[in-house]
């Protein structure tokens, strides 16, 4: 079994100590968020659990548990989310170099082969702009390179219940063109720095400029860090270009408080 921990909300910024009870009492109880009257009891335990994938954007009050989750005995890797936007669109993320700072922490405390960063969604309005994005990516890039050894895009995505702040801030999902222009200027920043770009539930073909699909749940990467050869099934419950194997989410929607203006997982507050 794989654990997502999670897609649904930050455990590692927001509930780390929760996350450690879990793993001390070996079990977890989760909603369906489709059905909040269906509740699941999930093993938490190294016999059960092939790997944790964690996902943040701030993990830094996290790192003081590294320790004990490895005296358990659970593998896992980190998806980390580090993108340039301010506090109009991630209204309650601290300063980015601190981010960046940790970033660098973690790396060094796991290893950058465990270490994924994120640098999504890819959002275009007035402020934001394709100048803004070379720039800022590039910048980024000479920090982290180094300290991960692959990066992963996609594009910012409408939500209904996400529309009146979307039209307020200016933002729009991106043309095939937009979305071509941008992938061929992030590949040529990355490429100076020797840094590989894939994409993530991207429907429009990247590869011409060496932007591969990503799968953030990848049994193949799991076996190449531990030396478990695993055999898991696409996640049918994600979205058709979604790439990433079944795994079991252990979060809750609207209980995240980055407050990013553009995330899917602000519903059911």
């Amino acid at each position: 079994m794989l654990i997502s921990a999670s897609r649904r909300t930050d455990i590692p910024a927001f509930f780390g100590e929760w996350f450690m009870d879990r793993l001390r009492e070996k079990y977890v109880l989760v909603r369906n968020p489709m059905n909040p009257a269906q509740v699941s009891r999930i093993a938490l335990d190294p016999e059960s659990v092939d790997c944790v994938i964690f996902w943040t954007k701030n993990p830094e009050n996290f790192l003081p548990h590294l320790d004990e989750i490895d005296r358990l005995g659970f593998r896992y890797y980190f998806q980390f989310t580090l993108t340039p936007y301010g506090s109009d669109l991630e209204t309650m993320l601290p300063d980015k170099q601190k981010i960046t700072d940790t970033f660098i922490e973690l790396s060094g405390r796991i290893g950058k082969e465990k270490l994924i960063w994120r640098y999504d969604p890819v959002i275009i309005n007035e402020k934001y702009t394709q100048a803004f994005h070379a720039a800022s990516f590039e910048s980024l890039c000479a920090k982290l390179s180094g300290y991960t050894e692959k990066c992963v895009i996609s594009f910012i995505d409408s939500y209904s219940f996400l529309k009146d702040d979307f039209k307020t801030l200016g933002i729009h999902e991106l043309s095939e063109n937009e979305i071509d222009e941008l992938a061929a200027l992030l590949a040529s920043v990355a490429g100076k720095y020797g840094m590989p770009l894939a994409s993530c539930a991207e429907k429009i073909n990247l590869s011409r400029y060496g932007i591969l699909p990503n799968r953030c749940v990848d049994p193949e990467l799991i076996e190449r860090l531990f030396g478990i050869p695993l055999k898991y099934k696409k996640d049918p419950s994600q979205r058709v270009q979604c790439g990433c194997s079944a795994s079991r989410d252990i979060g809750a929607y609207g209980t995240c408080r980055h407050g990013c203006v553009y995330c899917y997982a602000r519903r059911g507050r």
